[in-house]
């Protein structure tokens, strides 16, 4: 929180440079690469990405998710029990929109980025075991904040929430769902604690508390998913005992992708189980046209007194470059529905790439989203305070 202006963060992912997202889609395409020269891309990519940050006055940072090829497929070579490939389903979004689907298969079918649509199974037990590629990950984006020398405020580090990872990746070990998401949150628990451990602000990224309930949860009454959603956050919960409440933020979302989003559950629906997470801030989205009308519901719905909202201010699905008073006009209302403009911060709806080379908005555009998210913080502080 901030007393006297409004910080600038974002949800993740950024852009990667072009040769890391080929090898990434070749790898994910069955095809043999040099870890070598993935390994070295990655290091580059995640100083290219902090300085990136700096110059568009990012307040806090992340390392772009650059040495990942998703935002949560990358957890299948750092645990134990994944392998093989399942079809995902994708609900009944669509529908009604036969055209659009056709569409969306034809961009699917592209090879060159990797797809969150053919993600592994669990096959075995689930355990992380070998800690040296999140150690790696860690050291490589705190030598980058130290080599940008750049005027953060904090900095902060991604991880999966055990739902979307139990949704996306099959299970066929576990006699139950509920032991398998043990399983995943406890698994988890070592990367939340690392990124706390190396001093980094801990993001969990959890679409599945909204997401799937036009997918997994499509055909299936509403009071179920939410039931879901509940015990996501109980898990969530416990494999945060040992990392302090005000360092953790929780992103949720209804999917980084461009479609009518018509079938999306409403905030009102699941808010209430949501903000019964344990953590210091939450991070959702208010700048695509389905969901901004929602934080109106921060009104009624109030956060606790050592809570924080990171408002979605600009939308990661288009090339449009949001006018600085735009994102301004977006912070105050939500100062106003929130109640003090020291609780809010300025925010992305989700990350620019989530799986690499599947971002919709250029890197250049990106960069300049970010500079008119900051004027627009600027704006809104010296209005606000």
């Amino acid at each position: 929180m901030a007393e006297k202006r409004i910080l600038t963060t974002h949800a993740g992912s950024l852009p990667r440079p072009r040769r890391l997202t080929e090898l990434y889609a070749a790898r994910a395409n069955g095809q043999a690469i040099d870890e070598g020269e993935l390994e070295r891309a990655g290091v580059a990519a995640t100083q290219w990405v902090v300085e990136q940050q700096r110059d568009a006055g990012v307040d806090i940072p992340s390392d772009g998710e650059q040495v990942r090829e998703a935002f949560f497929l990358y957890v299948q070579r750092r645990m134990s029990g994944f392998e093989g490939s399942w079809a995902r389903p994708q609900g009944r979004e669509l529908e009604g929109y036969p055209e659009f689907a056709e569409a969306r298969r034809e961009t699917m079918a592209n090879k060159t980025a990797v797809s969150n649509f053919a993600p592994p199974k669990a096959t075995g037990p689930i355990r992380y075991g070998d800690t040296a590629a999140n150690e790696a990950e860690l050291a490589t984006f705190k030598e980058a904040l130290a080599a940008a020398q750049g005027d953060f405020a904090d900095a902060f580090m991604t991880a999966p929430s055990p739902g979307i990872v139990a949704a996306a990746m099959k299970n066929e070990h576990y006699a139950t769902d509920d032991e398998y998401l043990d399983a995943l949150a406890e698994a988890l628990r070592v990367e939340y604690e690392a990124a706390h451990r190396q001093g980094f602000l801990l993001q969990i990224d959890a679409p599945d508390l909204a997401l799937e309930r036009h997918i997994s949860y499509a055909d299936r009454p509403t009071r179920e998913f939410v039931g879901f959603v509940e015990k996501v956050i109980g898990r969530i919960n416990s494999a945060l005992r040992n990392v302090p409440r005000a360092r953790v933020r929780l992103h949720v979302c209804w999917g980084n992708y461009e479609s009518p989003h018509d079938q999306d559950v409403p905030l009102s629906d699941i808010l209430g189980a949501i903000l019964q997470a344990n953590v210091g801030a939450f991070l959702l989205p208010f700048a695509n046209p389905r969901h901004q009308h929602e934080i109106k519901l921060f009104r009624d719905a109030p956060l606790a007194p050592d809570q924080s909202l990171i408002v979605g201010v600009l939308d990661t699905q288009t090339n449009f470059v949001e006018h600085p008073e735009v994102v301004a006009d977006r912070l105050e209302r939500a100062a106003e529905m929130v109640g003090d403009p020291a609780r809010i911060q300025a925010g992305t709806d989700c990350g620019f790439d989530t799986s690499a080379g599947m971002g919709r908005v250029t890197a250049d555009v990106v960069w300049a989203k970010l500079r008119a998210m900051k004027e627009g913080a600027e704006i809104a502080g010296a209005r606000l305070f």
